[in-house]
């Protein structure tokens, strides 16, 4: 009889920490910098895999997911594998949908980085990167985690030095904002005369974030070029960004194209007014999590299908 091979894995979720568009690039994608970060807020997604002459797929989730990414990453993964096998998924979604947290590019990333552990087999990193991007612009940030620059249109990553397990919260308010909608009015505003002022400023981020790695400075301040045009078409987010400001988080800023906004703050005492004055809000306490932190979960929850702490996650039933 063939044994089912079984883990349980968390699959993060991210804020941007800074985020600008520069222009849109002829294969119709924008031309963006932005700095992403894991978060503590995760989905919980279980995986049996059984070889099988034949495939077979199911999700059963939580909630209702159009066009979900887990079966689609587990359909390129064997597909990329070369291999069949029965697979099934029980996806209990805890990350807000369509708020700009990347939980389903977080949740087909940890199918990307499991299902391999589980079926004996390896892929590479170049495998694995081009699955992701296949798959969505932000899922080859899940493959790393921690906090990470991204160009391009987000799929051209480079690490940066963990930050500490700085705690915060994250308000999703019930606001749905389209990303293409955004991408389009933000499209108007952009030219290409700011946008050397962009990269500089930008980069003095980057550089200000791996700084804060070396000394107690305080964080940079960030930006979302989004803010810019969803503020003026939910003028609610504009107003729990000031509430976070009031309440001394540094920084405050809205997640990629929102809905959701986030505030990091100094202490914990800090979190904990935040959470009550905003307790009518759906808010969430977070904390950061490091890549160390992210590599570590991760080796726990493969701990009984992987032969040492390597990454990715390598299978000791690969033969």
């Amino acid at each position: 009889m063939t044994r089912v091979r079984r883990a349980r894995l968390l699959a993060f979720a991210k804020i941007n920490l800074d985020l600008r568009i520069l222009y849109r690039r002829p294969d119709n994608y924008h031309e963006l910098r932005t700095i992403f970060q894991t978060i503590s807020l995760a989905d919980s997604l279980a995986v049996d895999f059984t070889p099988s002459r034949k495939t077979s797929i199911r999700v059963n989730s939580s909630i209702q997911i159009p066009n979900n990414l887990v079966a689609r990453a587990a359909a390129h993964c064997l597909d990329a594998m070369r291999i069949t096998g029965q697979v099934e998924f029980e996806l209990d979604k805890r990350i807000p949908m369509g708020a700009g947290l990347g939980g389903g590019s977080s949740d087909a990333a940890a199918v990307l980085l499991a299902l391999p552990v589980l079926a004996g087999r390896s892929l590479d990193w170049p495998a694995l990167i081009q699955l992701g991007e296949d798959l969505g612009s932000d899922v080859p940030f899940f493959l790393l985690g921690g906090t990470a620059v991204a160009v391009g249109r987000g799929t051209e990553l480079y690490p940066l030095p963990d930050r500490s397990r700085q705690a915060g919260v994250v308000v999703v308010p019930e606001v749905h904002v389209s990303t293409a909608d955004a991408y389009s009015r933000l499209s108007v505003q952009l030219t290409s005369k700011p946008q050397q002022n962009k990269i500089v400023t930008f980069q003095s981020t980057v550089w200000g974030e791996s700084a804060l790695m070396e000394s107690a400075g305080e964080p940079p301040s960030g930006v979302n070029d989004f803010e810019s045009v969803v503020f003026d078409q939910y003028p609610a987010l504009k107003s729990i960004k000031q509430r976070l400001r009031n309440l001394g988080a540094k920084p405050a800023l809205m997640s990629g194209s929102g809905s959701a906004v986030f505030g990091l703050f100094p202490g914990r005492d800090q979190v904990r007014r935040a959470l009550q004055s905003l307790r009518k809000e759906r808010v969430f306490p977070i904390t950061l999590v490091s890549r160390a932190k992210f590599r570590s979960e991760w080796w726990k929850r493969l701990q009984a299908h992987t032969k040492e702490k390597s990454w990715p996650p390598q299978s000791r039933y690969e033969r």
